[in-house]
């Protein structure tokens, strides 16, 4: 009797380990997929704010002259995202993408005749609303890598973490922003 009863203790002990086990397993999956679903959706909004500059700088560049390889480097950024899907790589284009929406505001901000233009300002009405995708999708990757990382770290789960090899998931930093805000911009002019 003593042995049944050590033994059914041990069984559901080792069923309950293999559950749990299971049960961390399936949810650092979830993480792991919510984080690259997140990669993908602000891949297409990186792409969307790169369609909408190429759009801004052929209204612009009757206005004023710009270097010529501007559009070249739009299009080597929307070929660097399809490539690496990778917060480091998402940060990168972020922040050059960034560099030539700055510049082209600069200029939009010595042609008051251009921010009127009816194209110019539903591009960067659009712009704006990509802005905050953009920001809002940051912020749930980043909250998924939080989870993800922290059950990486935490007992029990992190056994299981490492077991499977289940390594950190670097954060996006987005570390530059528009040093001229589009909606300051447009709610002024």
């Amino acid at each position: 009797m003593v042995i049944v009863i050590v033994l059914v203790l041990i069984l559901s002990l080792v069923i309950t380990t293999i559950a749990l086990f299971i049960i961390f397993y399936n949810k650092f999956q979830v993480l792991k997929n919510g984080a690259e679903t997140g990669l993908s959706q602000i891949d297409v909004a990186l792409q969307k704010r790169l369609d909408l500059i190429s759009q801004l700088v052929e209204c612009v560049k009757n206005y004023a002259q710009f270097e010529r390889n501007i559009m070249e480097k739009i299009t080597e950024l929307r070929c660097s995202i399809q490539k690496q899907k990778n917060p480091e790589n998402i940060d990168s284009v972020n922040e050059k993408s960034i560099g030539i929406l700055d510049k082209i505001l600069m200029v939009l901000e010595g042609y008051p005749n251009l921010k009127t233009s009816t194209n110019v300002s539903d591009l960067m009405k659009s712009i704006i609303q990509v802005e905050d995708e953009i920001a809002r999708l940051r912020y749930t990757y980043n909250n998924i890598v939080q989870d993800y990382n922290t059950r990486c770290k935490s007992f029990p789960s992190n056994i299981v973490a490492k077991f499977f090899s289940f390594s950190k998931i670097h954060y996006l930093k987005f570390e530059k922003s528009i040093t001229i805000k589009p909606d300051m911009m447009w709610n002024n002019g």
